[in-house]
């Protein structure tokens, strides 16, 4: 629990300076089939501060150390939160068509600008002149300031990315709203594997949610590919060397 109180002293320097901190996270980067979901969750240091953080973040922790039933509790919580207005938070998807168009990383970054664009659009984090003295009235009225966020992605910085963002390795070990994304993501991702479990029934993509166990690979090599598998993903498994049954020979 101690570690897990680190992730909120963590945002809390990273906010210095800034009017608000955002985490983004990304969920089934690594399955052979399915969505890749991302989730930014923008947090305020007087939620930083506030009651919730100081008396529940404790619980919040990188998405793959919590239980289903955790993370399913979580969500609910951050769903409140987000209809108090204590926090923004908002999910970007890819589909398995958009994975094999731009390739993975293409994919996971688009989901993340869906995700932070829920949140603001790129244009409002551009660096903007201030009117002049002289300036009409419409032209005062007219100016935005820029954003005052920054931007925590979990993982190593994201090249041609339209926001200016830091990257953050092992970052829902790290930062609340990294973690809070993280979870986010997960639960709305494994949401949508259950609904694909029901759309192509016998592949079990409800119980490992599209990644590559040994069940799933021989569900594969048995059934087929379905349309909600990843073909760039397949190749490596349909080039595993089998026996003379057709059974998978898999090496430590």
């Amino acid at each position: 629990m101690a570690k897990r109180r680190q992730l909120r002293a963590f945002d809390l320097k990273q906010i210095y300076g800034f009017g608000g901190l955002i985490g983004v996270d990304e969920a089934g980067r690594g399955a052979l089939a399915g969505p890749v979901v991302a989730a930014a969750v923008l947090v305020s240091q007087d939620f930083l501060e506030g009651r919730w953080a100081v008396a529940k973040s404790g619980r919040v922790n990188d998405s793959k150390q919590l239980s289903a039933g955790e993370r399913a509790e979580l969500y609910a919580g951050f769903e409140e939160l987000a209809a108090q207005g204590q926090i923004h938070a908002h999910h970007g998807v890819a589909t398995v068509a958009e994975v094999e168009t731009v390739n993975i990383l293409g994919a996971t970054k688009l989901a993340m600008r869906r995700a932070l664009g829920g949140i603001y659009p790129p244009d409002a984090f551009a660096r903007k002149a201030e009117p002049d003295l002289f300036a009409s009235a419409a032209e005062k009225a007219a100016f935005r300031p820029t954003v005052s966020c920054r931007i925590l992605v979990d993982g190593l910085p994201l090249r041609h990315f339209p926001y200016p963002h830091q990257g953050v390795v092992s970052g829902d070990a790290r930062s609340l709203c990294i973690a809070m994304a993280s979870i986010i993501a997960k639960v709305t991702r494994d949401r949508l594997m259950d609904a694909l479990d029901r759309a192509h029934p016998g592949y079990g993509f409800a119980q490992h949610k599209g990644y590559g166990t040994e069940e799933h690979r021989e569900a594969i090599l048995k059934l087929g590919r379905s349309a909600a598998h990843r073909d760039s993903f397949l190749r490596k498994l349909y080039a595993q060397p089998r026996d003379l049954e057709g059974q998978m020979i898999l090496f430590d």
